[in-house]
């Protein structure tokens, strides 16, 4: 459960300003089909953080307790000065095309932004350190649900009264904070430890 919850909340914070979100209120605006548009987010969210998440386990799998306790620890803490970094939208990433209908548009264009986004690296990073996976994968998929389905809906509105910049700093604290956690070896959820 503290996977899952972790994961969720870890997600839904980094997630907000980002470029995904961005992107979300792009083909919100383009189609203004919001069911479709969820489900292509939820769908692409769902491969990418599967894979994501896999990638870290098989990591830490692969090199071991010891040196992932470190690879984490720095990881983390990287991400916390990453998440001060406000994100744009890419002028290829902010005209989707329509020509294979609004699912498949979103599904494919939301995965392809995901990837080495931040929320897919923090994905990697709890992929490795927490388990079950199917529970940090649960968690970081209703994260970016939690995310973005808001502004899917309701859009601009919403995004123009949520305080990004408070945001991104509680979310660099946490990250800061799972850093340190990490290279003390503390955490009971720690898959090598």
């Amino acid at each position: 459960m503290d996977a899952f919850l972790l994961s969720t909340g870890i997600v839904a914070l980094a997630e907000m300003g980002d470029k995904t979100q961005l992107l979300s209120l792009v083909l919100a605006a383009r189609f203004r089909r919001p069911w479709p548009i969820l489900w292509g987010i939820l769908a692409a969210t769902l491969l990418n953080h599967a894979l994501a998440g896999a990638a870290g386990a098989w990591v830490m799998a692969t090199v071991g307790p010891n040196v992932m306790r470190w690879v984490l620890g720095l990881s983390f803490i990287a991400m916390a000065g990453w998440m001060l970094i406000p994100d744009k939208l890419d002028d290829d990433d902010a005209m989707p095309q329509r020509q294979f209908g609004v699912f498949a548009t979103t599904t494919w264009t939301f995965f392809l932004a995901e990837m080495g986004d931040k929320t897919q690296i923090a994905t990697v990073a709890l992929g490795a350190q927490y388990a079950p996976l199917v529970a940090v994968v649960a968690g970081t998929t209703l994260g970016m649900m939690l995310a973005n389905a808001p502004v899917v809906f309701f859009g601009d509105a919403l995004t123009r009264r949520v305080p990004i910049k408070a945001v991104h700093v509680l979310a660099a604290l946490i990250f800061a904070v799972l850093g340190v956690l990490a290279l003390l070896g503390v955490g009971s959820s720690f898959v090598g430890g």
